[in-house]
């Protein structure tokens, strides 16, 4: 099988059935967007992370070499952030060095504001215009207010190598060649339930769509997951990981 990349994925997903749900979310953490649901058909996917593959290459010039830290929750906004660092052929850095990152994507604005680098501040809640906070996140982008201005479009200007960083996860280093794998045992077109660390949960999404398969992702404890579970007709379990 020839090696796969994650804009690889997202190419497929769009031309097998762009109508068909590949992420839903649920948020079950205490605070303002508990109870949120949120479904994400592949055309709409690609629609977040051509927005943000735009501003990350048009607006912060990033491409290969730099890096993009995600310092943000296992969240659906992770996802496209993630898939739109990948697009342009960065390095998303998560955990420990993330406030090093040449590119900083942050739902805090203090942190925006001491970035030393260029900043984007994120809204976590689905219908968010524009962060409440902007104000105090120094020169940082309000990605609320700002994403939507970009194209749905998007065209890499350079592409990484196999061997490029990808994805650096508390220390634990993948290069782009390594980072899409398939799971056999899911069987074809899995759906999966993932509840974890950003870093594994971003790899098992991966590895879910590399099989032509769609993501039920959730934070937090859902008062009625096993029938949250059938209802979204989930195959696959791995079980909370990281």
């Amino acid at each position: 099988m020839a090696r796969q990349y994650p804009a690889d994925l997202l190419a497929a997903m769009l031309a097998d059935d762009p109508g068909r749900p590949r992420l839903t979310w649920y948020d079950d953490e205490p605070g303002p967007t508990v109870g949120e649901r949120i479904e994400l058909s592949a055309k709409v996917l690609g629609n977040w992370v051509n927005k943000a593959g735009n501003l990350l290459q048009d607006d912060l010039a990033a491409g290969p070499g730099t890096t993009v830290g995600l310092d943000l929750p296992t969240h659906w906004r992770a996802c496209y952030w993630a898939l739109a660092a990948w697009g342009v052929g960065a390095s998303v850095v998560i955990g420990g060095d993330v406030l090093d990152a040449d590119v900083l994507v942050t739902a805090d604005p203090g942190r925006a504001r001491a970035h030393a680098g260029d900043a984007v501040l994120v809204s976590l809640p689905a219908l968010a215009r524009s962060h409440p906070d902007a104000a105090d996140a120094g020169g940082a982008i309000d990605e609320a207010r700002e994403l939507s201005t970009h194209g749905d479009q998007f065209v890499s200007l350079a592409d990484p190598e196999a061997a490029d960083l990808a994805l650096s996860d508390s220390g634990h280093d993948t290069a782009y060649g390594s980072l899409v794998t398939t799971q056999q045992e899911w069987g074809a077109a899995p759906r999966v339930a993932l509840n974890g660390s950003l870093g594994e949960v971003l790899r098992q999404s991966l590895s879910a769509w590399a099989g032509r398969g769609s993501v039920v992702l959730s934070r937090g404890v859902a008062p009625n997951a096993a029938r949250r579970l059938e209802s979204e007709g989930v195959t696959v379990t791995p079980g909370e990981v990281g």
